[in-house]
């Protein structure tokens, strides 16, 4: 009868109304909402404001690296198709007082923002996680790409990390690592398997 009819209007007009209800929510959580100008997702909002916090531990480093040349900043910017956006990194450059691209960096400045990054990452997570020490960081390799001094400013960076408590594990096939690094780990490979060798300099 008649209330019937009504009483199935209202439930449809009140599904109706929970479907928006969810569909809004959901584009604020996937970035397709009008106001976002971004179309950042929340998670990607989240990881950025970490990010943030990242890139200015890495810039304390970076900086000692570089004699103050270089500065790591986040970047919102719309990245290309296909490309996420919000989680951008920037280099500032102070001889040039202009922000570029992080792929402008030579093979050994990329080295050392990466080695920043690593360490920027370690120094968030230690001071969010309460209690949590990131006290053992293993660099695999890259030493390759710098010239000798940029080795030497890496590895004086490496050498105060270490008198800070941290255990540094370098991985690498350049000879003049070894003078530098006191506790070696040698692997030598044969037919019949790998072997260690431990020793100290």
């Amino acid at each position: 009868g008649l209330s019937g009819d009504r009483n199935l209007q209202a439930e449809v007009h009140q599904a109706s109304d929970t479907a928006q209800m969810l569909k809004d929510l959901a584009d604020v959580a996937s970035g397709l909402g009008g106001e976002n100008l971004q179309r950042m997702s929340l998670t990607t909002f989240v990881l950025a404001v970490q990010l943030e916090d990242i890139a200015e531990a890495a810039t304390v480093r970076l900086k000692n690296m570089t004699n103050g040349r270089y500065s790591l900043r986040h970047s919102d910017a719309t990245a290309g198709r296909n490309k996420k956006s919000g989680l951008g990194l920037e280099i500032f450059d102070s001889w040039t007082s202009e922000t570029r691209s992080t792929s402008s960096l030579s093979g050994g400045e990329t080295f050392m923002a990466s080695l920043c990054l690593a360490l920027g990452l370690a120094d968030v997570v230690q001071a969010r996680a309460g209690g949590i020490e990131v006290d053992t960081l293993f660099v695999d390799e890259g030493f390759g790409s710098l010239d000798e001094d940029t080795l030497e400013d890496v590895m004086d960076a490496i050498d105060g990390l270490r008198e800070n408590g941290r255990v540094i594990g370098l991985v690498s096939h350049v000879a003049d690592m070894k003078t530098r690094i006191p506790e070696h780990v040698r692997i030598t490979r044969s037919p019949s398997g790998s072997s260690l060798e431990s020793k100290s300099t």
